[in-house]
């Protein structure tokens, strides 16, 4: 069965690699659209920034395994481990891909996770039926998918407001070269939050396959390398940048100061940082969204560009099912050969 599989599972292998890259690309935004609007950092220095901290998180989950929750809910907690295929994972990768790549040339920050959670429901769907749904895990997903920007959203206000009162009797030069080095900080932790999170959605596929072809014995767990290779690819994706969606995070939903760009990384850090801890594969473009908003919107509504806002809520409606088609399709076709 090993030798049999080789080829196919080396292949596929890549492709999930491949599609982590892309991941890495399509969400660089995610990580320092805040530093790049706000001028604290250059556009390279800060993809250097957020591609460093995207794969410390690595050496984060080898301290705390129980981090690795996210990458079990990908690969056991969707769809069931015993009936997921090589066709299936070609499937899921394929329709998040396809998304990603959609997106990307438009530059709508849609969200890489729910691209792949779509692609892999619907080629999981298009095999087995709805009786292989794990629903306990989907439902958990779709959830987070409107919670966590209204929660971010209202934890950066909550940020902007408490900062705010903190900082009242600072002068205006002072608290700038304050908020500055803190949203330098921040920033950091949402790429190790970004990481921690998002890395271990391709570790779970590659997990899954491992397991349905016979090459991963005991318990259901990530090898190692399988997360050093998901960590390196998301790192050179996040170093290519991904210029089309930094536009749209960092200045045309809203103008930020340094004082709402560290509210905003703020808030999406600890969002994603506890998502990570509960195992639910988080968006980080929908989670960093809600707290740029957030972060507007304590200033003055009218500071946010809520048409641009509008259609970044209408690429999150339909990434799933969008996915989810391409995903049946392409596993559709792999039954023709």
């Amino acid at each position: 069965m090993h030798e049999l599989a080789l080829p196919l599972l080396v292949g596929l292998i890549v492709v999930a690699l491949a599609f982590d890259f892309l991941n890495g690309l399509h969400d660089a935004a995610n990580s320092i659209a805040t530093v790049v609007a706000t001028r604290l950092l250059g556009p390279v220095q800060a993809v250097a920034f957020a591609a460093f901290f995207n794969f410390a998180a690595y050496f984060l989950t080898l301290a705390y395994p129980q981090l690795h929750a996210v990458a079990d809910t990908i690969g056991k907690g969707l769809i069931d481990k015993d009936l997921i295929t090589p066709a299936v994972v070609f499937g899921a990768l394929v329709g998040a891909m396809f998304w990603n790549v959609v997106t990307w040339l438009k530059g709508i920050p849609s969200s890489s996770s729910h691209a792949l959670v779509g692609g892999l429901m619907g080629s999981g769907i298009a095999h087995a039926g709805f009786t292989g749904v794990k629903w306990a895990g989907l439902n958990k997903t779709l959830i987070a998918i409107v919670l966590s920007p209204v929660l971010g959203m209202v934890l950066a206000m909550a940020i902007m407001l408490v900062t705010s009162w903190l900082a009242v009797r600072a002068s205006a030069r002072g608290a700038e070269r304050s908020f500055r080095g803190l949203h330098l900080v921040s920033s950091a932790a949402y790429s190790l939050g970004h990481g921690l999170n998002d890395a271990q959605k391709t570790m779970g596929i590659i997990t899954v396959l491992l397991y349905s072809t016979g090459w991963l014995h005991g318990k259901f767990a990530v090898p190692h390398w399988v997360a050093v290779c998901c960590y390196i690819a998301m790192g050179m994706g996040t170093m290519m940048g991904g210029w089309r969606i930094i536009e749209t995070m960092g200045s045309r939903i809203t103008k930020l100061s340094q004082h709402q760009g560290f509210s905003a990384s703020l808030g999406g850090s600890v969002m994603l940082f506890a998502a990570s801890a509960l195992g639910i594969p988080v968006s980080t473009t929908h989670t960093i969204t809600g707290c740029i908003i957030g972060a507007g919107v304590a200033r003055r509504a009218s500071a946010v560009n809520w048409g641009v806002a509008q259609n970044v809520v209408v690429a999150w409606i339909i990434t799933i099912p969008a996915s989810a088609a391409v995903g049946a399709l392409f596993y559709g076709l792999t039954r023709l050969f």
